[in-house]
């Protein structure tokens, strides 16, 4: 299993403190996506591709599972645009993972502190999975630190001066 930290990386799709849900199902699972800029972040990817491909060496006499069955994903070949030129690495736990302020402090949801485009610390493990669901290399998540803020991903909610509009609160009211 090999340890990888990842420095001012952003975050999408926190599921940090509540388990995830898929197609309306509990996961069981903390996940969080980091996504690793193809340049400010080259020698994190680059430690990544070797841990796996180590992995691979280990297990599947050096071949790699199909893209598909990675934990590390190329931003280009999607059509998330805020992955565009960056990769993407997604990696869960059973057990609730660490998360921090970037004074150390562990932080809870009501903190409102980490949130999707949000930059972190992370800490991951990659492992192998080889079993009746197929070959994978996938990512454990240890940890995570707030880094700093960036620009929130997901569409802007609306300003409170749209429902002007409607004039007085009162006037033309059916109660």
């Amino acid at each position: 299993m090999a340890t990888i930290k990842m420095q001012n990386v952003r975050l999408s799709f926190p599921n940090l403190f509540q388990t995830a849900s898929f197609g309306g199902n509990d996961t069981e699972k903390y996940d969080a996506t980091f996504i690793l800029d193809k340049k400010e972040h080259k020698a994190i990817i680059k430690e990544i591709q070797a841990g796996m491909q180590a992995l691979a060496d280990e297990k599947f006499k050096g071949k790699l599972p199909q893209d598909d069955k990675l934990c590390l994903k190329d931003g280009d070949d999607t059509l998330r645009e805020e992955l565009h030129g960056a990769y993407s690495l997604k990696a869960s736990t059973k057990k609730r993972p660490l998360v921090l302020n970037r004074d150390k402090t562990p932080l809870t949801e009501d903190d409102n502190v980490i949130y999707a485009g949000c930059y972190v610390h992370g800490i991951i493990s990659l492992w192998l999975q080889d079993n009746q669901y197929g070959k994978r290399i996938n990512a454990s998540l240890d940890g995570l630190m707030f880094a700093g803020p960036g620009e929130p991903f997901g569409a802007p909610g609306i300003d409170a001066d749209e429902f002007d509009a409607f004039g007085d609160a009162d006037e033309g009211a059916p109660f």
